[in-house]
């Protein structure tokens, strides 16, 4: 007798609970060992659950590369980071969670020691489940889940009906699609040894399908996560992976990246109408006149923002306060504002934060820009991998793991200013408003590109490019060289002896030493300089292949040996590897008095931002590089 087979829906989600031991808290190292899952069946609304503990039913991916523990299910709450998963013996999943030093994480870490904070849920989604059993009595039947996967692990106040072992937050309850497959016999039947036929041919077919069948299904679960994390933008890297052919764990790798880092964390929940009607104008030129009542009035909405913003962050501000929502905003042609309809007739102004990136060479190198972060964070990073041994015959491989690490980041303050008239400040043209921005942007990004290519890490700076512990040196001499050939050569050996040549490459120096290289030859006698053209607009040219950005930025003024303050660095490496991240919103002040004689007004652009240099052997460097 058959019966029809059902499988959940593949991304079908679920959470259960599980009571942290106390005994397992290491109050030194801040980290808690708690259980997360086990095959106790559960019963839940459309029949009796069990999670399959097997090694091939599981997908530890996400746990494994530093997942999170948030509070609650909120990804915004994200308070400690889980350092290790294993599946026991007894068919019980545990995990090593370490309690982050925050206001926030120190509290719950103390309500865990205290025994206030005792129940844990861990979020997971079904991918397959199969049904094993039917109770035709009691109309519950039994499925085992053979591919799931955890994401994340949560501390709860309320957790789910325990009574019949619900495992979900009571306020997020999932529906779970059941779709009809194919027929499978009951387990009296296997007994009996009335296994069905075995059609050969299908198998056959099924066989010659099965390379275009991986592919199909490994392009599908690409998709299918990005669609499932579109608010993070893992979507936008989707298409790249299943063109470019990477296995789904390296996807799901990538992606993890970007969910823990939601990029608007910060964010005030502006329409996009509010978001169009902010003016960094009205809200200069309230600040430059405050007696002014009709300046003020205007400006209302505009401090209504700020002063949300400030609550949401926590902290006042200087003047006011730019929401994340409003730097990214773009501004056309045509829209209106409070002070008026626009006056501009050609004109398609991009956001705040793609004028950011159009200053700063190190983002158009590639470096990767992180926007509306609250607190501090942490991001993965890949230290090692598994290796493989050859053993003999009934021998065993040597048993290796991958290893991870993170990448801290916390707020750091740059200052800037720029000088406008007062007579600008009340105009109300889409073309004026983003000309302020474009200032304020270049006051800004000048400020951020010098920290991220030579920031020293102290005195309340990042830590740049050039002083970065472990990246690759190449040296000139006692006392400096001019660059060659071999220089270039060896910029790039650096990174690619460490398996690091991929990605963003391209070098970053000042117009000093590529004016230099357009008059080297690559060899003595040889026609040809190692750079033949001039940098184009956008500050790009190319030498021997690789591409070279030109930026004064890169400093000139360097010392080796007797050649005092006269060498300058050439930066080769893979920019997708330079972090900077911004927090909250731009907090601008307006200064009426300095430059008062002469009818201008200073704005002072305050950022706190960081930066990181996510794996160092990503980037090599020469430091004494002379110019005649």
């Amino acid at each position: 007798m058959a019966l029809m087979k059902k499988e959940i829906k593949s991304g079908s989600k679920a959470h259960r609970s599980f009571q942290v031991e106390r005994a397992a808290i290491n109050d030194d190292a801040r980290t808690v060992e708690l259980a997360f899952s086990s095959e106790m069946p559960y019963e839940r609304y459309w029949g009796r659950e069990i999670l399959d503990h097997s090694a091939n039913s599981i997908r530890l991916g996400r746990l494994s590369s530093g997942g999170p523990m948030l509070m609650d299910h909120d990804t915004r709450d994200h308070v400690a980071v889980i350092e290790s998963v294993q599946i026991g013996a007894d068919r019980v999943g545990r995990a090593v969670v370490r309690f982050g030093k925050s206001a926030r994480a120190d509290e719950v870490f103390q309500d865990v020691k205290d025994g206030i904070r005792r129940h844990v849920s861990v979020g997971y989604i079904i991918h397959k489940a199969q049904l094993v059993e039917i109770d035709e009595e009691s109309g519950v039947d039994t499925y085992r889940v053979t591919d799931w996967e955890p994401f994340e692990v949560s501390m709860v106040s309320v957790p789910a009906d325990v009574s019949v072992g619900i495992g979900r937050s009571a306020d997020n309850v999932e529906k779970i699609e059941f779709i009809e497959h194919a027929e499978i016999v009951r387990q009296t039947e296997i007994k009996e040894n009335k296994m069905p036929e075995v059609n050969v041919s299908e198998i056959e077919t099924r066989g010659q399908k099965s390379g275009r069948d991986e592919e199909q299904k490994r392009a599908a679960e690409i998709i299918a996560i990005g669609e499932a994390y579109v608010k993070y933008g893992v979507d936008k890297i989707a298409s790249q992976a299943v063109r470019e052919g990477w296995t789904v764990d390296e996807f799901r790798a990538k992606a993890m990246e970007k969910i823990a880092v939601p990029p608007t964390a910060s964010d005030i929940g502006m329409s996009e109408k509010e978001v169009r009607k902010f003016s960094f104008l009205r809200a200069m030129n309230a600040l430059a006149n405050p007696a002014d009542r009709k300046a003020n009035d205007a400006a209302a909405f505009e401090r209504e923002a700020s002063d949300a913003f400030a609550a949401k962050v926590g902290r006042a501000s200087r003047g006011f306060f730019v929401p994340a929502e409003v730097q990214r905003r773009d501004l056309t042609v045509g829209t209106a504002t409070a002070g008026g309809h626009t006056v501009a007739t050609n004109l398609l102004a991009s956001s705040f934060i793609d004028l950011l990136r159009n200053r700063m060479m190190s983002l158009r190198m590639g470096a990767q820009l992180l926007t509306g972060l609250v607190g501090n964070i942490a991001i993965p990073r890949h230290t090692g991998g598994a290796q493989a041994y050859w053993v003999a015959e009934s021998g065993a491989p040597t048993e290796s793991q991958a290893a991870f690490d993170q990448v801290l980041m916390s707020p750091k303050t740059v200052g800037a200013y720029s000088d406008i008239s007062r007579k600008l400040l009340i105009q109300s043209s889409i073309d004026v408003e983003n000309f302020v921005q474009g200032d304020l942007a270049k006051a800004v990004g000048l400020g951020l590109d010098l920290a991220a290519i030579n920031g020293s890490g102290a005195s309340s700076q990042p830590l740049g490019i050039l002083n970065t512990t472990g990246i690759g040196d190449v040296f000139g001499g006692t006392n400096g060289a001019l660059p060659n050939w071999d220089h270039i050569v060896k910029l790039w050996s650096n990174i690619a002896n460490a398996n690091a040549d991929f990605g963003n490459m391209g070098m970053l120096t000042n117009s000093r030493v590529v004016g230099q290289l357009m008059r080297t030859l690559k060899a003595s006698g040889v026609a040809g300089f190692i750079v033949e053209n001039f940098p184009d607009k956008d500050g790009f040219t190319n030498g021997g292949g690789a591409r070279i950005g030109v930026s004064n930025q890169v400093p000139s003024n360097l010392t080796k040996g007797t050649a005092v303050g006269v060498c300058s660095a050439i930066i080769n490496g893979n920019w997708d590897d330079l972090i900077i991240g911004n927090w909250g919103a731009l907090d601008i002040t307006v200064d009426p008095y300095t430059a008062s004689t002469s009818g201008t007004v200073r704005i002072i652009v305050l950022q706190d931002a960081d930066m990181a240099v996510r794996h160092p052997e990503s980037f090599s460097v020469m430091r004494d590089a002379l110019t005649n």
